[in-house]
């Protein structure tokens, strides 16, 4: 169990980084999320390691929330937006993260981040509401990418994974990253209390 919370708190070192680098790039360039927007965290197509959703069940083990949120994570029976994700109006694109600072990484990306187009150069990728939104700032960010080119995600999201290589390695859907994430925390917490009780006998 200690194992994992040292890596967790490796995660959370590099989550930092991250959304300074993120945040800094976006609040440059104008292209910063609408206020309250959460259409992206209804995509059932988010992706994320179980490493990256390490720190998140952590913190629900600490909270006392872990085997009752596994419950509900596998009652799930097919893909969708991710379960802390708050619905704030009747269509779900307005709301809020319920578990903002435990976010994974792709979270603290999203918006506006750069990726490796088909020829090995740097592009830049932006949500489509941004790109509604700041049409001019979308646009001249585009003409810059020479000269101010975006953070590349992927290999903001490798700096996290070669933490660990076995929990880094796997992409799945945000919601089943993160009960794969639960079912290590509870089985290492299970382990640890087996060898303490067996200490103490």
């Amino acid at each position: 169990m200690q194992r994992l919370r040292e890596l967790s708190r490796r995660v959370e070192a590099v989550y930092g980084e991250i959304a300074e680098t993120f945040n800094n790039y976006q609040q440059r360039q104008g292209l910063q999320c609408r206020s309250g927007c959460g259409e992206c965290c209804l995509a059932p197509t988010i992706e994320a390691t179980v490493l990256e959703m390490l720190p998140l069940a952590l913190y629900l083990f600490d909270q006392g929330k872990a085997e009752q949120t596994l419950a509900q994570l596998e009652q799930l029976t097919e893909p969708q937006g991710c379960f802390f994700y708050q619905k704030l109006s009747f269509d779900g694109k307005q709301g809020q993260c319920s578990v903002y600072q435990q976010r994974p990484s792709i979270c603290r990306m999203f918006g506006a981040g750069g990726y490796r187009d088909k020829t090995g150069q740097t592009s830049l990728s932006a949500c489509k509401t941004i790109k509604l939104d700041n049409p001019g700032k979308y646009q001249q960010s585009l003409i810059m990418l020479q000269s101010e080119p975006p953070p590349l995600m992927m290999l903001s999201k490798e700096q996290v994974n070669e933490l660990d290589y076995q929990l880094g390695n796997n992409h799945y859907g945000i919601n089943t990253a993160l009960q794969l994430a639960l079912e290590q925390v509870l089985f290492k917490a299970s382990y640890s209390f087996e060898q303490t009780d067996q200490q103490i006998a």
